[in-house]
């Protein structure tokens, strides 16, 4: 059976127990998230799932997200239908991720939806305020291998990022964008 397949006849049961999850503690959860945090068979799988749709902004029908990722802020993610998160991503939410509809982001890739500032010259960088504009995947795109998403950007439908790519400002529709920093390749 397929992971599709699996998740229709799942559905049910896992949306029941994210509803009785809803009312747990965040740390509980987060301390459950971290003892499957690098196992990535269905059942982990599934658990991963219904913490994030009992603790995030939205959460939609048959989402993977893959041993060893870390997603902070889960109040502030909201993710559609059939989106795979491969293994060892990143996505700090802080300043809000929205992931549209049949999304598929490969391992080892980092999402990260803050920036620091640097205009207080009296106290260090680290301590300066962030800013927050959040980043946005909408439906039908593929992020590759090892890329790094910033604050910022708007990724439109159907479009892919190649592998290893940084993206610091946002990306048209039908774009095939890679490099460092990221830049339109071709239309597609």
């Amino acid at each position: 059976m397929t992971g599709r397949q699996i998740f229709r006849v799942a559905k049910s049961p896992l949306l029941i127990i994210s509803k009785i999850l809803s009312v747990v503690p965040s740390f509980i959860l987060r301390f459950v998230w971290h003892l499957i945090f690098p196992f990535n068979g269905y059942l982990s799988k599934m658990v991963r799932y219904v913490i994030l749709k009992a603790k995030a902004k939205k959460m939609g029908d048959n989402v993977s997200i893959g041993c060893n990722t870390i997603i902070k802020h889960w109040d502030s993610f909201s993710c559609g239908d059939d989106v795979s998160i491969h293994e060892y991503c990143m996505i700090d939410c802080n300043g809000g991720i929205i992931i549209g509809d049949q999304v598929s982001i490969a391992h080892s890739t980092s999402l990260i939806s803050a920036n620091h500032t640097w205009l207080d010259q009296n106290i260090p960088i680290k301590y300066n305020p962030i800013t927050t504009s959040g980043i946005v995947i909408e439906s039908d795109v593929w992020v590759g291998a090892g890329v790094r998403i910033l604050d910022g950007v708007v990724i439109k439908h159907r479009s892919v990022v190649a592998a290893g790519a940084v993206v610091s400002k946002s990306v048209e529709a039908n774009s095939l964008v890679g490099g460092v920093p990221a830049k339109l390749i071709k239309r597609i």
